[in-house]
């Protein structure tokens, strides 16, 4: 059977319309099931256009009847679901039609060189989204949450990385003492205390720490930074929101090593 040829699933009590139900739904079940439910064309699109090859195809009925070559064509085989029994899958209340099923690859472990994010605790799913876009438009190629933060795999926060994943290595459930095998200097913020982070010379790479929306980055980690930096706020609010200031730090990361390598390249200047 060719990846062109659908199966027809009718039934909610099919087992594997179970197992798919509970991978769209459970922000823990990629785990315990080594795959990710991606749901929609954009992050379908993202996800081939990074060289994944999805497990399974779903569409609804009218989806199918409609769905161009390059996402018919693009998993090991397809399924077609009743309207009903897409939305009974589905963990959105408009459900889109279509979904695929991603093969995880094996748990990955640090890599202690690249350009890194730390999550310590970021808990708001949103949030971790975010970050990890802004991550993958700024350099970062490795995000790595310690307990306590939002699963990276799981759905909502898929959902709000709008793509990131599927360009970044990431390594989920870390203990902090996990972070010594990091080969990279560590940068912190605070709201209250470090270098002004436009002042700052920022090496790269580097590895930034962001922490709890509220309690902000765990004190021992704090301690561990090689540099603690805070952002300037004139207009005098307590503090940003953690994925605005990790956008603002990643940026400024980027923007340095922009500058140094447009330095680094600039002839010398003539006698």
């Amino acid at each position: 059977m060719t990846a062109r040829t659908p199966e027809r699933i009718q039934s909610r009590d099919n087992p594997l319309v179970k197992a798919l139900a509970r991978l769209a739904r459970d922000p823990g079940a990629w785990r315990r099931q080594g795959r990710v439910w991606v749901e929609g064309d954009h992050l379908g699109r993202a996800a081939l256009a990074r060289g994944w090859q999805p497990a399974l195809g779903l569409f609804t009925a009218s989806g199918w009847a409609a769905a161009p070559e390059l996402l018919a064509r693009a998993a090991r085989r397809n399924l077609v679901l009743d309207d009903s029994l897409m939305a009974h899958v589905s963990g959105l209340k408009s459900p889109a039609p279509l979904a695929f099923v991603l093969d995880l690859p094996q748990e990955r472990t640090l890599d202690p060189r690249a350009p890194t994010v730390v999550l310590d605790r970021v808990q708001d799913a949103g949030n971790v989204g975010s970050i990890l876009r802004s991550a993958a438009a700024f350099g970062f190629s490795q995000v790595v949450a310690l307990k306590g933060t939002a699963l990276l795999w799981s759905p909502k926060v898929l959902r709000a990385g709008m793509g990131a994943h599927f360009g970044l290595r990431l390594v989920d459930g870390l203990e902090p003492r996990e972070l010594d095998a990091l080969r990279l200097p560590w940068l912190a913020t605070s709201s209250h205390q470090g270098e002004w982070l436009h002042r700052a010379h920022l090496p790269w790479p580097c590895a930034w720490v962001f922490g709890h929306e509220g309690q902000g980055v765990a004190a021992p980690l704090l301690a561990r930074a090689d540099q603690v930096l805070r952002i300037a706020q004139p207009g005098g609010e307590e503090s940003l929101g953690v994925a605005a200031a990790a956008a603002i730090c990643l940026h400024a990361s980027a923007a340095a090593l922009a500058a140094d390598a447009g330095a680094a390249a600039a002839p010398e200047p003539s006698l």
